[in-house]
Parts: C-alpha cells; structure tokens; sequence
C-alpha cells in the first residue's frame, strides 16, 4: 500500500467538510424531532422517522464499499453533501409525518455516501502506525458539528405562541445551507497515487497496492462478505460502533421529547447536545495518550462501561445543570469507540475489502439506527421516555463485553496501539500486510 506521506493537508480538509456536513445533520435530527412534534406525532412516531433515516442507507452501503475499494472514494463526497442538502431543505417543506420520515432517509443515505468516501480516504491514505490518530482527527470533524449544530437548531426552534412548526422548518432550511458550505473544502483530497491497482492478468497484483497517476480502477476479485465478518475482530469493532452510535443517535432524537416532558427549553437541551459533542472532542484530543496508558482494548471496554452507566443516569429526573454534568461525562466516554472501531475494522480486513469492511460496520450502525430508535419509541410509550435511555445503558453493557473479547482471546498481554505497536490479537495479520505493502 502506498500512503500519502507526510503533508495532512487533506486531511484537515477532509475534516472542514466533515464538520459542515455533521453539522447540518446534527441540526436537522433535532428539528425533525421537533417539526414532526408540532405535526402531530408521539414519542412512537418520532421513534419511527429517526429510523427511517437509517433506512435506505441500510440497503445500499455494502454496494457502496464495493465500489469504492475498486475505484475512488472522493466522487462519494459531493453526492453525499448534495442529498444531505435535499433532505435537509425538503424535511422543511415537508407537511407530512409520511413526508417528512421519507426525506429525512434521504438525508440518512446522503450521510452515509459522504462516511463511506472519507473513511475510506483516511484508511487508504494512512500509514498503520498512523490510523488511530488520523481516525481520531477525522472524527473530530464529526464532534465539531455535533457541538455546533444542535445549539443552532435551539436558536432557531421556539415552540411560544404555537410558533414550533414555523421555526423547526426555517432551522431545517438553515441546515441545508450549512450543508452546502462543504463543497468549500472538498477539493484535492483524494491522491491520485493511493488508488487500488488494476490486476493484470497472472501477475499476481492486489486491489491493495498504491498506483502512479492514471491508473484506473483495480478489477481483484471481491472478497465475500461472510469472509470479512468472520475475521477476528471484525464483528466486535461492528458491534461497539453500533452501540455508541445507537447512544449519540437516540440522545439527538429523544432529548428535545424529554425536554418537553419536563419543561426544560429547546435551548437548553441544544446546549446539552452540544456540551456533549464538546466533551466527545475532547476526548478525541487526548486519544493517544490515553491508548498509550490503557491499550486499545481495555479502553474500548471501560468507556462502554461507563458509557452505560450514565446512560441509565438520564432515565432519573435531574435539574438542568446535573443533566448537563452526566451529558458532559458522557460524551467523553462515547468519544472513544466510533475511531477505535473505525481502526480494528480497517486492520482486521483484508487489504482488498477495506471500504467493504467499513461499509459493512456503517451497515451495522445504520441497522441499529433502524432498530434502537423504533425499540425506544415502543419503550417510550410503554413506560415513558425515560425509558429508552435504560434501554441504552443494556446495550453499552453489552458492547463492553464484546469489546473485551479481542483482549480474553488474544492469548497474551496487550500491548496497545500507538505509533507502530499493535495489540496481539492483530499483531500477525499486520505484519504480513506490511511485508506485503513495504
């Protein structure tokens, strides 16, 4: 594999068009929530057009990964910012739940065509001693819009004098134009010189290995699917992703439903959302050293722990400030998992279906965005909404014990990842894929 050297300039470029695009979805989640409150819709109802978002993206990641693990990953990133812009602009006009719960799978299928593309940049333009904190950076783009979105949309949203519909549909307007501003960075990231290799017939080369310019897209057979989700570490990486994404997604969703139980204002719950966002990039700041004391692993799992625990914390009525404390905790902890497990997938796949290994890890997120917002719904009408965030606190638990299986199977000490060391449970396969990239 040939990376690209030593200039990181696309990748904070990468990380601009990551902040605009997040930012517009972190925007629009709320203010759906919102919109389709002044509709008509229940706690049920909100449930079912957060899943939606997931839903269409379900069905066409793997697709995706396919494609971009044989060709380029930076025609994906126009593409994606475009429909998050429609889905955003249309959700605004929508006067529908059925409407509304159809463009906002839109926005969800633009979001997952911009994931794919730059995660597969990252993966295919960093070197392996450098993929935790290239992930880690690339994610922070993420964590910015996530802090700055959910405070516009409280700014923009205000339910006083029936005024709720009208504002949640100018702040859904405004998130479309904050998407389009990603077009501003998405040039020269993608190098020419990291593209897959056409396989020539006999002689031997890979979908893996670094091309001059002008090479065109690699033909290497496709890995099946089963093959990767079998490899060792794999599933555990899908599962953690899923479950800390399934966190972040259902607090957006369903934090506006419980500020309106229990009086606290649009405002104030998008400071919370953001002060959560704002810890998750601080974590993401203070990564590797954290590695470095820990390991990859153990980190992974004490974070889910603790994850869990504080999710279960929001099911017990707080004041607004010690609401904010446990929002502010949290994020730090959910900070960890989705560049971690961005870092096991790409280096327990093989080299050939890298994109299809993260697509196949978005497909899992996206499947628990299906389920765990709908599941929420139904425990939210069943036993109040407070009731989805319990939920979440079962699921982190169980991601903790998934992520801890790695370090029960490894057979020996971890020895974490930072710089060029790898935990032992991938210590073989990277090996031989350096030999085989150097």
């Amino acid at each position: 594999m040939t990376y690209a050297g030593p200039g990181r300039g696309w990748l904070v470029r990468l990380v601009i068009a990551f902040a605009f695009a997040q930012g517009a979805v972190s925007m629009a989640r709320p203010a759906v929530s919102y919109r389709a409150l002044a509709l008509g819709a229940d706690a049920r109802a909100v449930g079912v057009i957060a899943a939606v978002y997931a839903l269409l993206p379900l069905f066409a990641a793997v697709p995706l990964g396919r494609r971009t693990d044989h060709g380029r990953c930076a025609p994906l990133l126009p593409v994606g910012v475009a429909l998050i812009a429609v889905g955003c602009a249309l959700s605004g006009t929508a006067g529908s739940l059925p409407a509304m719960a159809a463009w906002s799978g839109v926005m969800g299928l633009g979001h997952l065509a911009f994931v794919i593309g730059a995660q597969s940049i990252v993966a295919r333009q960093s070197a392996p001693a450098e993929q935790d904190r290239n992930f880690g950076h690339f994610t922070i783009g993420a964590s910015l819009g996530q802090l700055v979105g959910p405070i516009a949309t409280g700014l923009l949203v205000s339910g006083h004098d029936g005024a709720l519909s009208r504002t949640s549909a100018a702040a859904l307007l405004v998130s479309a134009a904050v998407a389009a501003f990603s077009f501003t960075s998405l040039w020269r990231i993608e190098r020419r010189d990291t593209l897959p290799v056409r396989e020539e017939p006999g002689t031997g080369t890979g979908a893996g290995a670094g091309t001059g310019p002008g090479t065109g897209p690699g033909t290497a057979a496709k890995v099946p699917v089963h093959r990767i989700l079998r490899t060792r570490g794999v599933p555990a990486g899908m599962f953690t992703s899923l479950a800390v994404l399934s966190a972040t997604d259902i607090l957006t969703a369903y934090l506006p439903v419980v500020g309106e139980h229990r009086g606290i204002a649009p405002t104030t719950i998008g400071l919370l959302l953001s002060l959560r966002a704002a810890a998750t990039i601080a974590c993401r700041l203070v990564m590797t050293p954290m590695i470095r004391l820990l390991g990859r692993t153990a980190l992974l799992v004490l974070s889910c722990l603790a994850a869990a625990l504080l999710c279960a914390g929001i099911a017990v009525p707080l004041p607004a400030w010690a609401l904010g404390i446990l929002l502010a905790a949290l994020g730090f902890c959910l900070g960890v998992g989705q560049p971690l497990s961005m870092t096991t997938v790409v280096q327990a796949a093989p080299d050939e279906a890298r994109s299809t290994a993260l697509a196949l890890r978005l497909t899992g997120n996206r499947l628990g965005q299906v389920a765990a917002p709908a599941t929420a719904g139904l425990a939210a009408g069943l036993a109040g909404t407070a009731a989805p965030f319990a939920m979440l606190g079962v699921l982190l638990l169980i991601a903790s014990a998934a992520a801890a299986r790695p370090l029960r199977g490894g057979g020996g000490a971890e020895q974490g990842v930072v710089g060029g060391g790898r935990e032992s449970g991938y210590q073989t396969s990277d090996t031989a894929r350096e030999s085989r990239s150097g």
